[in-house]
């Protein structure tokens, strides 16, 4: 079958497309990608090489563009991993999240309408949900927790699931949409927490933690989050939200902490700057229902998928 997947030279997208490669060669990949900051075509220069793969440089908020290549592809499934997603940057100027994120959802779902696609998958966050309070780890987001975005980015992604959701309603289209964790390993921008501070520590430079460092994450390695995605898309119910989690709960400080010991860096290098607007303090949802359902559980230790981000963070650096 054929499958869009659209921001597919970022991150996420990107892992999903070597994964989709790898595991399904019988079905035939088009990446459709703006290439802004965080999106470069060199991280896709193998499957470049496949005969399976297709890369289109395109905006998925230009509905002319979106037609003809809809037209051309005629897709069975859409996945879109599109998206701003800094929350900094969110800060700074949102009004580029909301329309990359709500109008160019919003824009690829009427093209799936005019062209009868079997699946849309909306690659969501859990940061929709809001946060939690440090002291009470026993609670855990759910697929049914009330949405409650702290950031204009949050707001983004949870106007654009909502906006799925009404899809399906309104018209039938047949969709699904996960939330995931915080992600980390191979092609992360350098803008994130994991990536940043081993970029940082490797050139020996500063590395900055927000307040004390004491918000909570629950970490995802990325190749978890790809299977996850294919088991949705192969045996989701259409019409689900599916939440996946890392059960990987970490302190920011804990985790540059062991950076730094993985790296052999003096905690020196630390510095604590000012905290963010609005710094969400708990992350954690409950895959519960994914792993129910679909047989789905992380099998990477936050350790061993730190370990594999590292080395790839070093080969890359002595490539370029």
């Amino acid at each position: 079958m054929t499958i869009i997947v659209t921001g597919g030279a970022g991150f996420i997208g990107a892992n999903f497309i070597f994964y989709m490669l790898e595991t399904r060669p019988d079905d035939r990949i088009v990446c459709v990608d703006k290439l802004t900051y965080a999106g470069s075509l060199s991280t896709l220069k193998d499957a470049l090489e496949r005969p399976n793969f297709r890369f289109v440089r395109l905006d998925i908020c230009d509905r002319a563009g979106v037609w003809r290549l809809f037209d051309e592809e005629r897709p069975e499934i859409v996945v879109n991993f599109a998206a701003e997603t800094h929350v900094d940057r969110s800060i700074d100027d949102p009004s580029v999240f909301l329309q990359t994120n709500v109008v160019g959802t919003g824009t690829l779902m009427d093209a799936c309408r005019a062209f009868d696609v079997r699946r849309f998958h909306q690659v969501g966050t859990d940061e929709v949900y809001g946060d939690l309070p440090l002291d009470r780890p026993d609670l855990f987001f759910t697929e049914e927790s009330p949405i409650r975005a702290s950031s204009p980015y949050s707001a983004s992604k949870a106007a654009a699931d909502l906006l799925v959701m009404a899809y399906f309603r309104t018209y039938g289209l047949p969709v699904t949409v996960s939330r995931c964790s915080n992600n980390y390993g191979a092609f992360q921008f350098p803008e994130k927490l994991i990536p940043l501070t081993i970029d940082n520590l490797l050139n020996d430079r500063p590395t900055p933690v927000y307040g004390q460092g004491l918000n909570v994450r629950d970490w995802l390695y990325v190749e978890d989050h790809c299977k996850a995605i294919d088991l949705i898309l192969r045996k989701g119910r259409v019409g689900e939200i599916y939440n996946v989690g890392g059960h990987n709960e970490m302190r920011n400080i804990d985790v540059v902490r062991l950076i730094c010991r993985e790296l052999g860096k003096s905690e020196d290098l630390i510095t604590f700057v000012e905290d963010r607007k609005g710094h969400d303090l708990r992350y954690a949802i409950d895959p519960a229902k994914i792993r129910r359902e679909l047989g789905w559980k992380p099998e990477t230790t936050f350790l061993e998928g730190l370990k594999k981000t590292i080395a790839a963070a070093a080969r890359r650096r002595r490539l370029l």
